[in-house]
């Protein structure tokens, strides 16, 4: 590879991210220890906006960065009370927990550079933060459990980066704190709750944290980017989805004395399983239907009086997508009609198609390309899967603003949503200072 001229601001900013490796590092692997779900990531949310605000970041958290007619997919309100009084035993700063009880997680914080803000762009920058469901590896192979930062919460992990991600975030904080009078305008960064699931983000977008933005960018470890020092500088093709949860309530009675007296919910589920993969595919492009999750029944001798089908669809685009649900309603509706039960259908999650744009991801990739950590920079690439973060990029988009979505490229010993998933934790440094130098590029100061 070339040498290449490193500007002196950026020479700065590897120098500060790298004297910030460990505590980055000790950040992620707390979190990773630390799992939380989506809305209910009440200790992570708030030692997050606890360590803003000791950096000097103007931070709101909890309502007033939700919008709570627009969440999806929330707990019941018993186990967003567990959530809370699990993430106070294990160490939640109480002051801001108090204020995101009832699943209101999300965090922003905002910071001004040189001259008070005027004469600058605001930039917005959006980190995940919410684990996912699954069992963690134990065995030695496995890092995490070799070295001690392993999941503490059983059935709980973070398998997709997210705890990687709200380390990168804290770091650039702390750095651009620290660097303030080498950038101008204002910086917002935005801790989400609930992408898992697409439940997080619209709830963010309706509360209004993004309507200042001019630039909005976000990032991703390792999907489909599975070495260090490649980056795609600009994520596209991301696919529209929308979960359900349909609820099959029949009656119940005896298998042997009276089945006819009987309602089968779950036979009626099992129908829909089965024809919801029937559902033609679309000539438009790309269209997916999974059931993830059917459970129902009490006991083999009596007719299942209730199930539950957990399903997503998903399409190319947004209108590709409303295909796939529209069908997936019919079908869920027919199935029950079938069987003599009824059905509730819920949408627990959304989101969008999305794009980034190219003049961004032109100024990501003459960034990228002046920092030793990236030894190929990719301009674009097709994404392959969804993130509620279009919501996001939409609205910025929509109101005239450049939004671009960001792969770093990583080593993963076992892929997303795996019991192995892991990734090289240099990756987290690289990260915090291609964030620290897009925003003094942004600002024009680099």
């Amino acid at each position: 590879m070339e040498n290449r001229s490193i500007p002196p601001s950026f020479s700065a900013i590897a120098d500060g991210a790298s004297r910030r490796r460990d505590e980055i590092i000790r950040t992620r692997r707390d979190f990773h220890r630390n799992p939380e779900r989506g809305w209910m990531e009440v200790r992570t949310a708030s030692l997050l906006a606890a360590r803003l605000e000791a950096l000097g970041w103007d931070v709101r958290v909890g309502a007033d960065v939700i919008d709570p007619a627009a969440r999806m997919g929330l707990p019941p309100a018993e186990a967003l009370e567990a959530a809370f009084r699990r993430a106070l035993d294990g160490g939640a700063e109480e002051t801001m927990a108090a204020r995101m009880k009832g699943g209101f997680t999300g965090v922003v914080g905002v910071l001004e550079g040189r001259g008070g803000g005027d004469g600058g762009p605001t930039v917005a920058l959006r980190f995940d933060i919410d684990a996912n469901a699954g069992e963690e590896a134990r065995d030695e192979r496995h890092r995490p459990a070799r070295e001690g930062f392993a999941s503490a919460e059983p059935g709980t992990m973070h398998n997709c980066g997210h705890d990687g991600h709200a380390a990168i975030g804290l770091g650039v904080a702390s750095l651009l704190g620290e660097i303030r009078d080498a950038w101008t305008g204002r910086v917002k960064v935005i801790f989400q709750p609930a992408e898992e699931g697409a439940r997080g983000a619209l709830a963010m977008v309706e509360a209004g944290v993004l309507d200042d933005a001019d630039y909005f960018i976000v990032p991703h470890v390792g999907v489909r980017v599975t070495r260090t020092g490649k980056i795609v500088c600009g994520a596209g093709g991301f696919q529209a989805t929308t979960k359900l949860d349909a609820v099959f309530t029949g009656k119940n009675a005896h298998a042997g004395l009276e089945p006819e007296a009987g309602r089968n919910a779950l036979a009626a589920a099992a129908t829909a399983f089965l024809q919801l993969q029937a559902i033609s595919r679309h000539s438009g492009g790309g269209t997916r239907v999974n059931v993830g999750t059917l459970e129902g029944g009490t006991a083999r001798n009596i007719i299942p009086d209730r199930a539950v089908l957990k399903l997503e669809t998903r399409g190319e685009t947004s209108d590709l997508d409303a295909y796939m649900q529209d069908r997936a309603h019919e079908v869920l509706r027919a199935s029950a009609l079938m069987h003599g039960v009824e059905v509730e259908i819920e949408k627990v999650g959304r989101t969008i198609s999305a794009q980034s744009d190219p003049e961004l991801t032109g100024v990501i990739s003459e960034v990228a390309s002046n920092l030793p950590d990236f030894d190929e920079v990719v301009l674009e690439e097709d994404y392959g899967a969804g993130d509620d973060a279009a919501f996001m990029m939409e609205r910025v988009q929509r109101r005239g603003g450049k939004s671009a979505y960001l792969v770093l490229g990583t080593e993963l010993p076992g892929g997303h949503h795996t019991p192995r998933f892991d990734f090289n934790e240099e990756v987290l440094v690289s990260g915090v200072k291609l964030f620290a130098a897009l925003v003094c590029r942004l600002s024009g100061d680099a």
